[in-house]
């Protein structure tokens, strides 16, 4: 029996764009983590969801129109831009005091955490192998996860906190998949963090005249547009017990991405 058969092509299609996303984020928090070392929290936060937030419109903009601003659950859509700043904050926060790998390690228990709250709250179904395929990527996980002094620092508190908010912020994205377009889901979340950056930009603004930084701030940017587009576009193609297995694809571009970077194997 083929794999289209197994797996209908819209599936597929969602499959597709979780690994792509796991991809640009990994991109994203690996730049992130080279970048808060030289670079404020605030600042460095606020240049990424504002060039993310152009981006996105410039993008969106002309394809959708008008449609873009049209939203079913405004209230829902207020709850995934908070979730996504804080979650955000906590990420960025967590990746200077820990190693990339083990940092996304954690925050990938949000699988089985969101596998779990889809079957429970959701009452989405769920098959005996796609359960398989969520807790063997959990064991991998565990096996990375460090129990050392390190891990059960600051760090690792920011990463359970992450993991938290980013359990609801993908059962949130997933339910608002079902009544509003990935393109306006988006274009909400990521104005409301601009417009939350810009605000506290005077706060953590500092001097900077390094072409190097800035031009990694940018690419930040364009990694969190490509990253959060291809994942709302993933939950509007399959279900969230589908997707959820292959989430922790991000963990092995993170482990690449700190070895690349920063020479650090788990």
């Amino acid at each position: 029996m083929s794999a289209v058969k197994l797996v209908p092509a819209p599936a597929l299609a969602g499959i597709l764009y979780m690994l792509m996303a796991g991809l640009f984020f990994s991109i994203l928090d690996t730049t992130a983590k080279y970048v808060v070392a030289s670079v404020t929290l605030v600042m460095m936060l606020s240049i990424r969801f504002l060039m993310q937030a152009l981006v996105s419109t410039l993008v969106l903009l002309p394809l959708h129109g008008r449609a873009l601003f049209r939203i079913s659950q405004p209230r829902l859509q207020l709850l995934r831009g908070t979730l996504l700043a804080a979650s955000t904050v906590m990420a960025v926060s967590g990746l200077k005091l820990m190693p990339i790998g083990e940092f996304t390690a954690i925050v990938m228990v949000t699988p089985m955490l969101v596998t779990v709250l889809a079957v429970t709250v959701f009452k989405q179904a769920i098959a005996p192998m796609q359960w398989l395929f969520v807790t063997g990527g959990l064991a991998g996980t565990l096996m990375i996860i460090r129990l050392g002094e390190q891990s059960l620092g600051w760090g690792a508190l920011l990463a359970i906190g992450c993991l938290v908010s980013n359990s609801f912020f993908q059962l949130l994205t997933s339910h608002l998949g079902r009544h509003d377009s990935a393109a306006s889901t988006h274009f909400f979340s990521v104005w409301f963090c601009a417009v939350l950056a810009a605000i506290a930009l005077p706060l953590g603004w500092q001097a900077l005249d390094s072409p190097k930084l800035w031009g990694l701030m940018l690419l930040m940017g364009f990694m969190g547009a490509a990253g959060h587009f291809v994942l709302t576009q993933a939950y509007q193609h399959a279900p969230t017990v589908v997707l959820m297995p292959f989430m922790y694809g991000h963990i092995g571009f993170a482990v690449l991405g700190g070895w690349l970077v920063f020479d650090h194997i788990p």
